[in-house]
């Protein structure tokens, strides 16, 4: 809108003919250019109708993101207008809930509770989930890049096709019955990983060794 008032106030003056300019062709009619005080007069017009309409889009987005600040920075994800991205959830309660897709980017999740939730897609990248329950719970495809697992409940959570890049950390974390099938993970983790696992995934029936691919 700046922009816009800065073009419409340095519009110059147009010159204005001593005589208005006719046409003439035979007996055909005459058609006269509109002087130039017309013209200024047009774009004086039009440049106020569009700065008002500018000033009261902004008036009415500003009122929407005071009423619910949520919607000017929405974490994403199905979980009501609650932002879930960049926040301190410390012991938050998700268990069973359908996450799919949420967006929990760089969230402290420590002691957060997934048990059982469905977080396929989900993103923790960069997220803290020290000691988070997530047993039971539909990782596939989620992200945990560069995230800290570490100290975290993954009983019988299914994996599958997660994310894991980066420096993220599984170690102190309980893996029985988890599925890793088609998990990246750095040669450490896995060798680390393969120390502690156990159990067959009630979901998908494979053995947390195989989906480790243990020697």
């Amino acid at each position: 809108m700046a922009v816009l008032n800065c073009f419409c106030s340095k519009l110059p003056p147009l010159p204005i003919p001593s005589k208005s300019l006719s046409f003439h062709q035979n007996s055909s009619p005459q058609y006269k250019i509109p002087q130039g005080a017309q013209i200024q007069g047009h774009l004086s017009s039009l440049c106020e109708s569009i700065s008002k309409a500018s000033v009261l889009a902004l008036v009415s987005a500003s009122l929407v993101f005071a009423s619910n600040p949520a919607l000017a920075f929405k974490g994403g994800g199905p979980y009501g207008a609650e932002v879930t991205r960049g926040q301190d959830l410390t012991g938050k309660d998700f268990s069973g809930k359908t996450l799919i897709k949420q967006d929990f980017k760089t969230s402290i999740l420590r002691q957060a509770n997934f048990k059982g939730a469905k977080l396929l897609g989900a993103s923790f990248f960069d997220a803290d989930l020290t000691g988070a329950d997530l047993s039971d719970a539909d990782l596939r495809s989620a992200d945990f890049s560069l995230a800290n697992v570490t100290k975290a409940n993954l009983s019988n959570a299914n994996l599958e096709g997660a994310l894991a890049t980066g420096n993220t950390s599984f170690k102190g974390s309980i893996i029985t019955g988890a599925d890793f099938t088609d998990v990246p993970l750095r040669d450490d983790q896995r060798e680390y990983l393969c120390k502690v696992a156990d159990g067959v995934n009630p979901v998908t029936g494979n053995e947390t060794r195989e989906t480790l691919l243990c020697k």
